[in-house]
């Protein structure tokens, strides 16, 4: 009973700090989530090599709270874009769903190894960029917006997380405030975690890795962690707003080697 209690505590902390990070970075807190449930599931004797799977559907499940909540904190101190989101979201949704797909037959090692790598070169921007190193002044359009979108939605999906790695450095790209773009990503979290979670609720039916789930999507581990998370997003979105733009941007920048070096250490100890 007391180990069980702790790993009810574990989950719930996770949580709670996902949904800070959440609200803070614009991002849903897969970064956190998906290797917490991991080690949590190993450590309750599951060995079958889809717990990453389930980590990972699982993660997308709780982005859907997490970023709603975060967006909608957000909208009300008016950051948020709708016009980027009403132009990206479709993209993102299709690239998505393709992603649930692909992630079964991937190897978890190259996803991760990739991610990290891409996390570590982006932290860069954060770190040493100005203001004034955009590309262009506006988000892009056509073919351009339709692959992007369909890119940060499809690795999203492969790594369980929501998405705001990819669209707070592509908006500060292109002309958009540090703030504006952390608070317009949040709603990137939605429409990869809610398409997402259901593609790995259909890949994963009827494998039963991890009991009391749906296919992918452990139910327990999305009640403890959403649970937590979602009264916490809101205080992360306030601080995002009550923060000097070049620190929050460091800030962003730290999380990015920490996300980049954990993933990068994980795919070559595998």
């Amino acid at each position: 009973m007391s180990e069980l209690l702790l790993l009810v505590f574990a989950l719930a902390t996770t949580g709670a700090f996902a949904g800070l990070i959440a609200g803070l970075f614009g991002i849903g807190g897969g970064v956190v989530m998906v290797p917490a449930m991991y080690y949590v599931f190993q450590s309750l004797g599951y060995t079958d090599d889809r717990i990453m799977h389930v980590a990972v559907g699982t993660s997308l499940a709780v982005i859907v709270a997490t970023s709603l909540r975060s967006v909608s904190a957000h909208a009300k101190l008016k950051a948020v874009d709708f016009d980027i989101l009403r132009k990206w979201v479709p993209w993102i949704m299709i690239g998505t769903l393709l992603g649930t797909v692909v992630a079964d037959y991937t190897p978890g090692t190259v996803l991760t190894g990739l991610f990290g790598g891409m996390a570590l070169i982006l932290s860069l921007q954060f770190f040493f960029g100005r203001p004034d190193w955009t590309l262009r002044e506006d988000m892009p359009d056509g073919v351009t917006r339709f692959g992007l979108g369909g890119f940060i939605g499809g690795l999203s999906a492969m790594m369980g997380i929501g998405g705001g790695v990819f669209g707070v450095t592509l908006m500060t790209l292109c002309g958009k405030t540090i703030h504006k773009a952390v608070a317009t990503a949040a709603g990137f979290g939605v429409a990869i975690g809610l398409p997402g979670a259901m593609g790995y609720i259909a890949n994963g039916w009827g494998k039963d890795i991890v009991p009391y789930s749906l296919g992918y999507v452990n139910l327990p581990g999305f009640v403890l962690l959403a649970g937590s998370a979602f009264f916490v997003a809101p205080i992360g979105a306030r601080l995002a707003h009550s923060l000097p733009a070049d620190q929050l941007k460091r800030f962003f920048a730290v999380g990015l080697v920490v996300v980049g070096v954990m993933m990068v250490r994980k795919a070559f100890m595998a």
